[in-house]
């Protein structure tokens, strides 16, 4: 073997070590959504966001697992090679080159979305991209003749397939165990929302039910499994996270009723406690986790909110859509954006800011949100959203990590 060669086999078997791992994180991560991935360092270095955001699946068919995939067929080149010469050893370096341009042009898409998008590295994803260029290169360095004729090339060397019935079953075992791959890795345990099913928006009664004891309280917080929430509050014992709709009633509902909440725990545990809200959009455009859109200007007004926080303006901005949520109009929005959120090229940032939008939307599906709000504490999901019962998980989060008695 030359020595182009089996460097060719170190990158074909690093990226499959790197793509297997990357797919059993990812299937651990749909089993279990409270795993703590081994390959989250910190908020920057995070697979579980990578893996969990619109940028983790092509076509519905995890990344990872379109990794294993590709290096698993070039790995088979060069074994069928060696040992069955199909294809003939001259022609992998071409064959491998080839399957590995889309890949290249593929891994840095996801590199560039993680970076400027998710503001994420996984590292699992960079040794992959690493192992692909390598494969591209040195498959490139290895060919020895015309690509273009390559086609002939090909037709010969599956002529000779065809006529070895090692090579034939080594084809077919491959087929078999990449569709089985495909068709058995786990599914979300969260269900769509189907035409038919609307979300069900549930708004703090007027007149409270009785609240459950603390001890019942205690109870499930100890008990819920805590999901993976990727957030950067450096610092907070607590992090409550809102899944969010700036055209959902009750989302406005819980926004002015959450807000002496804050301040008292600001007042009490300073930055102990961090309130996160993150974009759940009830509108297909940018939120593939619904199939019927509810509000036609959700995602616009979630887009204009993050562009107001980079002016310190969105919580006026915030204000103002839920005080105008029955008004609420394309042009209406693009005038508070400017007027109160201070930002004046709206139309030019909204293309730039909505994968953020969608992306917030792929998490939330993933985590089997389906209506909105909806709230995690420290990443349990809260089935009541009273102000008195988020005061009191709050609480015992707080004494739970010794912040207080």
């Amino acid at each position: 073997m030359t020595s182009r060669a089996t460097l060719l086999l170190v990158c074909t078997l690093l990226g499959l070590v790197a793509a297997s791992a990357a797919t059993w994180v990812h299937a651990e991560l749909v089993r279990h959504p409270d795993l703590a991935s081994v390959c989250d360092v910190n908020a920057t270095v995070n697979c579980t966001h990578a893996y969990s955001s619109a940028y983790g699946k092509l076509a519905g068919v995890p990344v990872a697992v379109l990794g294993v995939l590709f290096f698993g067929g070039v790995l088979l080149l060069q074994v069928g090679a060696r040992f069955l010469h199909v294809p003939e050893p001259a022609h992998v370096g071409s064959y491998a080159f080839l399957l590995a341009l889309p890949g290249v042009a593929f891994a840095a898409y996801l590199a560039i979305a993680s970076w400027l998008v998710l503001h994420v590295v996984c590292l699992l994803c960079v040794t992959i991209d690493v192992a692909t260029l390598g494969v591209c290169v040195i498959g490139g360095l290895m060919t020895r003749f015309s690509l273009v004729s390559v086609p002939a090339r090909l037709a010969r060397d599956l002529k000779t397939l065809t006529a070895r019935p090692a090579a034939v079953a080594l084809a077919i075992a491959f087929v078999a165990g990449a569709s089985a791959l495909v068709g058995l890795f786990p599914r979300a345990a969260a269900e769509p929302v189907f035409a038919s099913e609307a979300p069900v928006f549930t708004p703090p009664p007027a007149a409270p039910d009785p609240l459950p004891q603390n001890d019942q309280l205690n109870a499930y917080l100890d008990s819920a499994p805590r999901r993976m929430i990727p957030v950067d509050a450096p610092g907070a014992a607590v992090v409550v996270v809102k899944f969010n709709d700036y055209q959902c009633p009750a989302c406005g509902n819980s926004y002015a009723l959450f807000k002496p909440l804050k301040e008292k725990w600001e007042r009490q545990a300073p930055g102990k406690v961090k309130f996160v809200t993150k974009d759940f959009a009830l509108n297909t455009d940018c939120n593939s986790a619904i199939q019927r859109g509810l509000h036609p200007f959700a995602c616009q007004a979630a887009a204009a909110v993050r562009m107001a926080r980079k002016t310190g303006k969105a919580e006026a901005l915030e204000e103002w859509l839920y005080a105008n949520q029955e008004s609420l109009t394309l042009d209406s929005l693009r005038n508070a954006v400017k007027t109160i959120g201070g930002v004046g090229d709206f139309d030019a940032q909204y293309p730039k800011i909505l994968p953020e939008v969608k992306t917030d939307s792929a998490l939330g599906g993933f985590l089997g949100v389906h209506s909105t709000p909806t709230f995690f504490v420290n990443g349990i999901q809260m089935p009541d959203f009273r102000v008195p019962i988020m005061d009191a998980a709050i609480e015992h989060e707080l004494k739970k990590a010794g912040v207080i008695k």
